[in-house]
C-alpha cells in the first residue's frame, strides 16, 4: 500500500512584507485561508501533508533575473522564502514525495520580468520561473506548460519565457484594454525562435464559470494534448473571483475547482487574489479538494448566488469566436511564423516597461539571435528614468557550442564603462557573472 500523501502544501504568509497595512496584499490573504483549512478539517486528511518552504539562493534568482543594483538590495527575506516555497513544491513532485504540490505563499511573482529595478504589480521575483529553472538545472531540461489563471496578464512570465519553445505559456486573463498591465493580446506570440508557444487568452469583463470552462475544454486542453508537457504548472491567481475588488470577472470557488480538475496540474503556485475574506478561503479550499480528487461541490461562498456568475449571451459568443481564432493560430504557427519573420541572423525589438509600485520607467532593446541548433542567445539593453543603464546577455540551457562561445565573448567585449552593470546569464554551465 502506498501511504504517500497526494498533495504537499507549502504555506508562508510573509508577516514582514506588505504593500501597506490596509492594502489587500498583506498577510491576511493567507491567514483566512489557513483558518478555513483548519475549520474544514483538511489538515487531518491523509491525502495532504504540510511542508515548510525552502529558501531560494541568490544563484536561484540569477538564473532568471537581472536585478539592479543587486539581489540583496531589492529582495526581502520574504521574497527568498516565497520563491523557495515554489522550489520546495518542485522537489516534492520531482522526488515523488507527493504526487502534486500547492505553494500557498506570498509575495506573488508573475509580473516580475527578466530585468528587475523594483516592484511592479506587487511582484519582484517570478516564483514559477525560479522554480522551473531550478528544476532544469537539478533534474532535467523538461518541457513545461504554465497555465496562468490570474485575472491580470502574466506579463513577467511571458517576458522570461518568450524565447523558449520548451516552455508553453498560456495566460487566461481579463482583456488588457480594461485592466493592468495592459498587455496580453493574442498577437503576442513569442520570438521567431519560439513563435506560437506564448498564448494569450484575453477574456471580456464579466466572464463567469461558463466562459472559463469553455476556454479550458475547447482551447487549453487541445493545446496541452499537442504540446505534451512533462510538467503542468498552474499559476493560480484568484483575483478573477466575482467578489475581487481589483478586477471585473465572475468566477466562483467551484469554478476554480472545476478549472483545476480539468487542467490537472502537477504544481500550483498562488498568485493574486484580493477578496481576502469573501473568496480566498473558499477558492483555496476548493482547489485543494480538486487537487486530491475529493468532492468540492459543497464549497460555497457565504454570499454566493447564481446571478453573480451568470454570463451574458454576447460574452459567450465573443469567447467562442476568440477560441476559434487562437486555436487557428496554434495549429498554423509554423506557417504564420514564416509570414511574419523571414529568416535573419538577429531579430531586434523595442519595448517599454512601467514599474507601477516603484514608479520607474524603463526602455529596452531586445536582440534575439537565430540559431538552427539551439534556442539562440539573446541580449537586453535597458535604460530607466533614474539614469541607470545595463546590458544583459542570456545563454539558453540548450545552447550549442557556437552560441555558448558567442555569449562569453560578447560579455568579455562589452565595456563596463559604458553601462552601470553588465550581466552574463550562462544557463548552459549554470554560471552567472556581472561587472
Amino acid at each position: 500500500m502506498n501511504n504517500k500523501p497526494k498533495l504537499g502544501l507549502i504555506f508562508f504568509p510573509a508577516f514582514d512584507w506588505q504593500i501597506s497595512p490596509t492594502h489587500p496584499e498583506r498577510e491576511e490573504r493567507l491567514l483566512y485561508t489557513l483558518d478555513q483549512i483548519k475549520e474544514e478539517g483538511l489538515e487531518d486528511l491523509n491525502e495532504i501533508a504540510f511542508f515548510n518552504p525552502s529558501v531560494a539562493s541568490i544563484k536561484d534568482i540569477k538564473r532568471v533575473h537581472f536585478i539592479y543594483p543587486s539581489v540583496k538590495a531589492i529582495l526581502t527575506d520574504s521574497h527568498f522564502i516565497s520563491s523557495g516555497a515554489a522550489i520546495k513544491a518542485a522537489d516534492l513532485v520531482m522526488t515523488k514525495q507527493t504526487k502534486k504540490a500547492f505553494s500557498l505563499t506570498r509575495p506573488p511573482g508573475h509580473h516580475a520580468q527578466s530585468v528587475v529595478y523594483g516592484d511592479r504589480g506587487f511582484c519582484v521575483v517570478n516564483n514559477e520561473a525560479v522554480m522551473i529553472e531550478y528544476i532544469r538545472q537539478k533534474y532535467s531540461n523538461l518541457k513545461v506548460a504554465i497555465i496562468d489563471t490570474d485575472a491580470h496578464h502574466g506579463d513577467g512570465t511571458q517576458d522570461i519565457f518568450y524565447n523558449d519553445k520548451n516552455t508553453l505559456f498560456v495566460s487566461i486573463h481579463q482583456d488588457p484594454r480594461t485592466l493592468y498591465p495592459g498587455t496580453g493580446r493574442i498577437d503576442e506570440l513569442g520570438t521567431p525562435n519560439a513563435f506560437g508557444y506564448n498564448i494569450n487568452i484575453p477574456l471580456p469583463p464579466n466572464t463567469g464559470d461558463e466562459g472559463y470552462l469553455y476556454v479550458i475544454n475547447n482551447l487549453v486542453l487541445p493545446i496541452l494534448e499537442d504540446f505534451k508537457p512533462d510538467l503542468i504548472i498552474n499559476s493560480a491567481g484568484q483575483d478573477n473571483h466575482y467578489s475581487d475588488p481589483l478586477t471585473n470577472m465572475n468566477l466562483s470557488a467551484r469554478g476554480y475547482a472545476q478549472l483545476n480538475e480539468l487542467l490537472n496540474p502537477d504544481i500550483a503556485v498562488l498568485e493574486g487574489g484580493y477578496s481576502i475574506e469573501g473568496a480566498l478561503p473558499y477558492t483555496n479550499v476548493a482547489i485543494i479538494l480538486a487537487m486530491i480528487g475529493l468532492d468540492y461541490s459543497k464549497v460555497i461562498e457565504p454570499n454566493f448566488s447564481e446571478d453573480k456568475i451568470l454570463q451574458k449571451e454576447e460574452i459567450t459568443n465573443y469567447i467562442k469566436n476568440l477560441v476559434d481564432k487562437i486555436l487557428y493560430i496554434w495549429k498554423n504557427k509554423e506557417t504564420l511564423k514564416k509570414e511574419k519573420y523571414p529568416k535573419q541572423d538577429v531579430y531586434t525589438f523595442k519595448r517599454n516597461v512601467y514599474y507601477d509600485t516603484s514608479n520607474i520607467y524603463e526602455e529596452q532593446t531586445r536582440s534575439y539571435y537565430y540559431c538552427p541548433n539551439c534556442s539562440g542567445l539573446h541580449t537586453i539593453e535597458s535604460t530607466n528614468d533614474k539614469n541607470i543603464r545595463i546590458f544583459a546577455i542570456s545563454i539558453p540551457i540548450d545552447s550549442c557550442q557556437l552560441c555558448l562561445n558567442k555569449g562569453k565573448k560578447l560579455y568579455d567585449k562589452i565595456s563596463s564603462n559604458k553601462y552601470d552593470r553588465v550581466y552574463l546569464q550562462n544557463k548552459t554551465e549554470d554560471i552567472y557573472l556581472e561587472k
